[in-house]
């Protein structure tokens, strides 16, 4: 198969967006990108074979990141990175991550074309996985860049058909020792540019946010255990009801929430209920709970308040709890010089722009915790994302290419 897409530069980004949605195309319009899978293979065997014939020095690291770099008159251990994902949810968006990977690649091809050399190296980079939609494990692209993960780490998590991340990564020629290891520290400089997937920008008018930094996020599966019995001979006073006793956590801990500093986000999005009939009291209800805000302190509080909450409301109506706190990342600030470099920049250019905290996890927050990194975002209409409806337009897009170009031209040249 060819991997090499049939465009030339001036195509533009809206263009480059649309010929990578074709590898994992879905039928109901999204795209299903998983990991170390067919579509994922081809999409990343795509965009290196575009880095190459961009001009850039191409290379896959040994977890499937996929680098293009063009190099720099000076010492090349102070790299200027920029990128993003390709992975997505299952039917997931054309736009999330993706766009970051090409706009980086047109931001570098506009650089060479126009200034030659840079001073500093520039490297654009395709991040195998961000999203966990595969494996249960997120960030495994920048995790192992910054050495939070190591390939030690993929014996254990495994998918729903019980494909291990290891097994899966070997079968594609990754975590053999094959290609470079993924671990960097030559990293100065890590500016992701993406999609807002929220209504901040599209309600202010501002073509351009410029994060200050992304929210921690705490997950839990919490596990209710109660009394099964029958429906209809059962007092209601008499009943040990997980359900309904997880219909008053939840409730409760969602006006809590509400009343936070700067509202902490917390959702509860999936639920299994046991034995599910509709004339049997269940006997068991697992359910997730995620929160999230950029201050760790208010988080380190609200858990102690979840843990509460959810020991009282169980302990009144005789119900069993377990809660396992199975996900715990801490906000990350942004670079400052980085951050002000970026408003700058927007600035020169006439650019409407808009300081944003960002409530979804990035890749810049897992490269944050180790290399300055600096986010941009442009406006998502109507605030959909991880959805088929994912949609910014060709104008908003470009004017993100536009100011992604100029701040690497300002720390690399």
């Amino acid at each position: 198969m060819d991997h090499r897409p049939q465009l030339s530069v001036k195509n533009g980004i809206a263009d480059y967006i649309e010929w990578l949605s074709q590898y994992g195309a879905s039928p109901e319009g999204g795209v299903t990108r998983l990991l170390y899978t067919k579509a994922w293979m081809d999409a990343q065997l795509a965009v290196k074979s575009e880095m190459s014939s961009l001009g850039f020095e191409t290379s896959f690291d040994d977890v499937g990141n996929v680098y293009g770099k063009l190099s720099g008159s000076q010492s090349s251990a102070d790299i200027i990175m920029t990128g993003s994902h390709i992975d997505t949810v299952v039917n997931g968006g054309k736009y999330d991550g993706a766009y970051g990977v090409l706009a980086g690649m047109l931001a570098l091809k506009q650089l060479k074309d126009t200034y030659g050399t840079p001073k500093k190296t520039l490297e654009v980079v395709s991040l195998c996985e961000e999203e966990g939609s595969r494996f249960p494990l997120t960030y495994w692209g920048s995790g192992n860049v910054t050495g939070t993960f190591a390939l030690g780490d993929a014996a254990e998590p495994s998918d729903g058909a019980g494909v291990s991340l290891q097994a899966a990564m070997l079968e594609n020629g990754f975590g053999k020792g094959a290609y470079r290891p993924a671990r960097r520290t030559d990293i100065s400089a890590f500016i992701e540019i993406h999609i807002e997937q929220g209504l901040t920008l599209e309600r202010s008018g501002a073509d351009i946010g410029v994060v200050t930094s992304i929210a921690g996020q705490k997950r839990y599966l919490v596990t209710l255990e109660g009394e099964c019995n029958h429906a209809g001979t059962t007092s209601m006073k008499w009943r040990k009801d997980p359900l309904v006793t997880s219909s008053r956590i939840i409730q409760e801990l969602v006006m809590r929430a509400g009343r936070q500093p700067e509202e902490l986000r917390l959702t509860c999005g999936k639920m299994n209920v046991e034995p599910n009939m509709p004339n049997v009291i269940p006997s068991r209800v697992q359910f997730s709970i995620d929160i999230r805000h950029q201050e760790q302190e208010v988080l380190k509080e609200f858990h102690d308040e979840l843990v509460s909450v959810i020991r009282g409301i169980s302990d009144e109506k005789g119900i069993r709890a377990v809660i396992d706190e199975y996900m715990s990342i801490e906000p990350v600030p942004m670079d400052q010089t980085l951050k002000a470099a970026a408003l700058q920049t927007a600035a020169e250019n006439r650019i409407s722009c808009e300081e944003i905290v960002s409530g979804a996890g990035h890749d810049a927050q897992m490269i944050g915790r180790r290399f300055p990194a600096c986010m941009l975002f442009v406006p998502s209409q109507g605030g959909i994302s991880h959805s088929p409806r994912e949609f910014t337009s060709a104008k908003q897009l470009d004017i993100g290419v536009r100011v992604l170009t100029d701040l690497l031209y300002k720390l690399a040249y």
